[in-house]
């Protein structure tokens, strides 16, 4: 029997249905189908054990070039295949370049963040350096070491958010300037800013809430005067609100600070003449200050014969109400991504 014969009329076959086949599975059946345990091409060989000794070369060879010639052919289909996907992935996710880019919408700096930012640059300009301390404070740093007896009204457990008789979550940043004093052992004079998170017992509404954001600044120098305080506060109400604006002093009282000011800045909306912002007085309340107290000095390690110094607290909060014209205070955490594009 002419196997030889037999098998290349296979292979013209096996040949024709590799190049009929449009997909990788199709192209997987004709390979089963012909070369696979029981394929067309594999029966032959099994046929060896069959046939006479001198046929049993003939056969091996002609089963081996059909199986080679098979494989030749399956491997350049299957290349074909291939690239035939590629180029209709290539074709179908094809990309305009000419197109305009996506807008990714990032995020930024939150308007409290950005004020904070400003007059922290500000006052290292001047010399300052900025210090930090815990929110979770005690009684001592947060009222005793700042002249705040037992019996003063600023603790009473209405104002203030005690976690035991000791310890509390801050009132105002002020207990930093304390440790600051304390950890200047040198006792050298000292240029600071404390910016950071307050809390007190009040009912949030539109003027109110119970945390807020401070930003505190002390010196403390062998000359240090009134008239250093107010050029100081000068400056940086012309930062936040226009260098345009005047600030006065009233006399006010602080247990921390004697003498004691309240400081009004010019109306920047009316230029001083008077308008409803400011109440038609042509001046608009931003911060308190003064002259530390000699009590505070004293339990800082101070000596007041040789030191004196300044002190004064800012609402940021504050500030960005003044600056924006934002009328309730509770949309600063409220996380509106509709108030806080406004200042991006």
């Amino acid at each position: 029997m002419d196997y030889g014969k037999e098998l290349m009329q296979h292979l013209t076959e096996a040949k024709q249905a590799i190049e009929k086949a449009g997909d990788n599975k199709s192209l997987q059946k004709v390979k089963n189908d012909y070369i696979s345990k029981n394929g067309i091409i594999s029966k032959y060989m099994r046929k060896m054990r069959d046939v006479p000794k001198d046929e049993k070369k003939l056969l091996g060879k002609a089963v081996n070039d059909a199986r080679e010639a098979f494989m030749k052919a399956y491997s350049k289909k299957q290349e074909a295949l291939r690239k035939e996907e590629i180029e209709r992935k290539l074709s179908e996710e094809a990309v305009d370049v000419t197109l305009p880019g996506k807008k990714l919408d990032t995020g930024h700096v939150h308007v409290l963040n950005q004020i904070i930012d400003e007059l922290t640059e500000l006052f290292i300009g001047l010399g300052y350096t900025v210090e930090e301390g815990p929110e979770i404070e005690t009684d001592e740093y947060n009222f005793e070491m700042l002249n705040l007896p037992k019996t003063h009204p600023a603790r009473d457990m209405q104002d203030t958010f005690y976690i035991t008789e000791e310890t509390l979550l801050r009132t105002h940043t002020s207990p930093v300037q304390i440790r600051t004093l304390l950890k200047n052992t040198m006792k050298k004079p000292i240029k600071i800013i404390c910016p950071g998170k307050v809390y007190r017992r009040d009912d949030d509404d539109q003027t109110h809430s119970h945390q807020f954001t401070q930003i505190e600044g002390l010196v403390v120098d062998e000359k240090t005067s009134l008239s250093d305080l107010k050029g100081t506060l000068l400056l940086m109400a012309r930062k936040m609100f226009g260098e345009e604006r005047q600030i006065r002093l009233r006399p006010s009282y602080f247990p921390f600070t004697e003498p004691s000011v309240e400081v009004d800045v010019s109306c920047y909306k009316c230029g001083g003449k008077g308008c409803s912002m400011c109440k038609h007085t042509g001046w608009i309340e931003v911060l308190g200050a003064g002259m530390v107290n000699n009590a505070v000095l004293e339990a800082a390690g101070y000596d007041p014969e040789n030191y004196q110094g300044f002190a004064f607290g800012v609402g940021i909060e504050r500030i960005a109400i003044l600056r924006y014209g934002i009328d309730d205070i509770r949309s600063f955490f409220t996380n509106d991504l509709r108030f806080n594009r406004q200042f991006r």
